[in-house]
């Protein structure tokens, strides 16, 4: 049930409106002053506060002020009898959701009230879908690499710089780019997505910078492009090895100046869009042959990422095998299975030329098609042989995958050990330890 509080030192408008609110089934409760406002909000939660411009102590504007710090997701609506221009320039500008003048109209503060409720319980759907999306597109894993790349985006994500992600297909690319949305200032602007390698040459300038009506051949209505949509928000350009040479030309454009023009508009458009992109390609190599242009190259590499393959990270696989294991059981409706140690064995000795994408894939296949409350080795249907030389013990394999990746960091960063253990998220001597452990020497 809806909880109103009223703000106002005039008892009669404070009886008047408590009783029209709570014929319509409101839970509501009176004040007389700012200060009484503020302690009430911070020993109970109100869906929507009615406050009064003029109180005697603290005024209406500077409760309001106080109030939004203290609990921000209410909305208040202000009253006043001698309301200004300027004075309701300065309650919106402090938050306030809707202003309404003395005398009151019960019908029209009932009508306001019912509209700050429905946008309240929008906000509410709106911050509920975005933590469910927020948990499906969770880093999963507890490797050295993993922690090393969810703080290295916790870093990045709240600038404006570009990111170019590097990793072989199927390792989490997309991933990390959503990730670095969600924790951005961007956060509640849109992520727009665009495969290059999956839209024809005579359609991705379209499809990137949009048209107009009868542009060209097949243009039966205007289109907005991606980057107009995802204006204020982050544009996310997967495979950008794969744009042509002429794409990339218009691209490196639209980055420099921050508009294009859509085809067969006679004016530009301007936008304010963060750009990620990826590619499983060595860019550097594309470069040298003549199929990725150099300027563009130094454009989108102002931060790069590289997410490492699954082979890398093994102690992540039995973590993700679980995880997906418990969204493909709920996903289908299915009771969660348990491994085997022997399959789990086999899970983390196997190569996953795949990565990521192959065994979430895996584990979808056997929440589906195994009727058994446990995963055995005969279950999987890993390729015979494509297992990696296992080490003599799994502790081995997984000790000289961490080996090689703590030297692969210390030598990206000049052997810098107090700035490499805080890219890998680790104590100083937490990784001195570890060097000591693994014979690590300069």
């Amino acid at each position: 049930m809806p909880r109103i509080l009223i703000v106002d030192d005039e008892p009669g408008i404070r009886q008047s409106l408590k009783g029209v609110f709570e014929d319509e089934g409101f839970t509501t409760e009176t004040i007389s002053s700012g200060e009484g406002c503020l302690e009430k909000v911070a020993q109970d939660s109100y869906d929507v506060v009615l406050l009064d411009i003029w109180l005697p102590g603290i005024d209406g504007l500077e409760t309001l002020r106080r109030l939004r710090e203290k609990s921000p997701h209410t909305h208040v609506i202000m009253i006043s009898g001698h309301a200004t221009i300027a004075t309701a320039v300065s309650a919106t500008k402090l938050g306030a959701f809707d202003f309404i003048e003395k005398p009151l109209s019960l019908e029209h503060t009932l009508l306001t009230v019912r509209n700050a409720l429905s946008h309240r319980r929008l906000e509410q759907a709106n911050d509920l879908l975005r933590h469910q999306l927020e948990a499906r597109f969770n880093i999963v894993g507890e490797s050295i690499p993993t922690k090393a790349l969810r703080k290295q985006i916790a870093i990045v994500a709240p600038t404006n710089s570009r990111v170019l992600i590097y990793g072989e297909s199927g390792t989490g690319k997309e991933l990390v780019s959503r990730n670095i949305h969600f924790m951005s200032n961007r956060a509640n602007a849109p992520f727009v997505e665009v495969n290059c390698a999956a839209i024809p040459e005579e359609l991705i300038e379209s499809e990137l910078f949009g048209h107009t009506k009868g542009s060209f051949t097949g243009a039966g209505e205007a289109k907005k492009g991606k980057f107009e949509l995802a204006d204020g928000g982050t544009l996310f350009l997967d495979e950008i090895a794969d744009m042509s040479l002429k794409t990339q030309a218009k691209v490196l454009r639209a980055l420099e100046e921050q508009s294009f023009q859509p085809i067969g508009a006679p004016a530009g458009v301007r936008v304010d869009v963060r750009v990620i992109t990826a590619t499983n390609k060595n860019l550097q190599n594309e470069i040298a042959a003549g199929r990725f242009r150099e300027d563009l190259f130094y454009r989108l590499n102002v931060i790069p990422f590289f997410v490492p393959p699954l082979r890398e990270r093994r102690e992540d696989i039995p973590i993700l095998a679980r995880y997906f294991m418990r969204v493909f059981s709920a996903e289908h409706g299915r009771g969660p299975k348990e491994f085997s140690s022997e399959a789990l064995d086999m899970l983390v000795d196997y190569s996953w030329p795949g990565n990521v994408r192959e065994l979430r894939n895996e584990i979808e296949r056997l929440v589906i098609m195994v009727q058994d409350g446990m995963i055995q080795a005969r279950h999987l249907s890993l390729p015979n042989g494509a297992g990696t030389a296992r080490a003599s013990t799994l502790y081995e394999a997984r000790a000289h995958y961490e080996r090689e990746f703590i030297l692969s960091k210390l030598k990206e960063n000049n052997w810098n050990v107090s700035q490499t253990a805080r890219l890998l998220g680790l104590e100083r001597s937490y990784l001195y330890r570890k060097m000591k452990t693994y014979g690590i020497e300069k």
